[in-house]
């Protein structure tokens, strides 16, 4: 008799496990798409730490990191091939992981005192042409600058950004498109001749349903970042996780099939029922510490197991994310030294593997 209860007590935990471990459908992984002389590293990883420790989606920040055909001027000097990404995709179909690329639209079209490439070829789709990049970047500045938007009421912007998610889209064989479009300080600026006096939650919203209905031409679906759509003011949550320039109205005016990514560092916030309370599908997003990323994990798996079938179906899930390149983060990852100042991102991902194990 204390045999066969004790195999029901382990058939229940395992029972247990396993419903568990099924309730999370995103298990997902962000990080900028490796160098060419990176990429048979970056594969052995995939298929080694993310397949293996049950991981089963990717976001690969693209951007410029490939060879377009589209448009070669905006390509990267040391930019992956057809064939190399071709590589990739092979790797990840055969380990059951999903690729999303991504390539930042609206926002970050800067970085510290470098432009991005698409202005650099392009300064007419600037959204602040007046405002010009310091030899030495820092915050806060005068003009507010962060990172340079272009204008996305700029008549020629679409067809060029377009013709590149579609080319990225082919060739990596994405059903799922990333356009980033987090921490957007540039909007509806005074000086743009487009975009002076329009609400700036309507062009934000507006760009988003742009990305969106073309997307869907292909039956492809959008990521988002979620900071623009959240009030920076009645949240606490300030000018970096969420908005102080009142994009956070377009939660209500954007289609309700675009998933979120909710991202949070330094705290657990819940502001992911904000989201699926609105019809959003959302994930949750840590980054470089342990104990956060702990706490997300938890939180999601309370939302998951406590809400009713509707709004439970809307949590996806979680996706630790790295801002580091891949070279960085995986000579981190294998160092024998192990734990560092700068191993945050590793400690996070690591501590992701292990609640999964659990």
């Amino acid at each position: 008799m204390k045999k066969i209860i004790l195999i029901l007590v382990i058939f229940s935990f395992a029972c247990n496990a396993q419903t568990v471990d099924s309730l999370f459908k995103i298990k997902g992984f962000c990080i900028a798409a490796p160098q060419p002389e990176e990429l048979n590293r970056f594969i052995s990883f995939m298929e080694n730490e993310l397949a293996l420790n049950g991981f089963n989606t990717l976001v690969l920040r693209v951007d410029y990191n490939y060879q377009y055909e589209s448009y070669p001027n905006l390509s990267n000097q040391n930019a992956l091939s057809k064939d190399e990404v071709k590589l990739l995709i092979t790797s990840a179909k055969k380990n059951n992981i999903n690729v999303i690329p991504q390539i930042n639209l609206l926002g970050h079209q800067s970085w510290a005192g470098s432009m991005g490439n698409l202005l650099k070829e392009y300064p007419e789709f600037d959204e602040t042409p007046s405002v010009k990049l310091p030899e030495v970047y820092k915050w806060p500045n005068n003009e507010g600058l962060y990172c340079k938007s272009y204008c996305p009421l700029h008549p020629g912007v679409h067809e060029i950004i377009f013709a590149l998610v579609d080319e990225i889209m082919g060739v990596y064989e994405a059903t799922a498109f990333h356009a980033g479009m987090d921490e957007v300080f540039y909007i509806g600026m005074d000086e743009c001749p487009r975009c002076n006096n329009k609400d700036k939650a309507e062009l934000f919203a507006g760009e988003v349903k742009k990305i969106h209905d073309h997307l869907a031409k292909n039956n492809q679906e959008l990521w988002i970042w979620g900071d623009r759509l959240l009030d920076g003011e009645s949240t606490g949550l300030g000018i970096w996780e969420a908005s102080a320039n009142n994009t956070f109205h377009a939660i209500d005016k954007i289609p309700k099939d675009v998933v979120i990514c909710d991202w949070h560092y330094d705290k657990a916030e819940a502001t992911a029922p904000c989201f699926t309370i609105k019809g959003f599908k959302v994930i949750t997003c840590p980054w470089n510490k342990a104990d956060v990323t702990r706490a997300q994990l938890e939180m999601t798996e309370f939302f998951l197991l406590n809400s009713n079938p509707v709004l439970s179906e809307k949590y996806l899930g979680v996706m630790q994310t790295i801002w580091s390149s891949v070279t960085d983060f995986l000579d981190l990852y294998y160092s024998a030294e192990g734990d560092n100042e700068l191993s945050g991102p590793v400690n996070s991902f690591k501590e992701m593997i292990s609640y999964f194990k659990e």
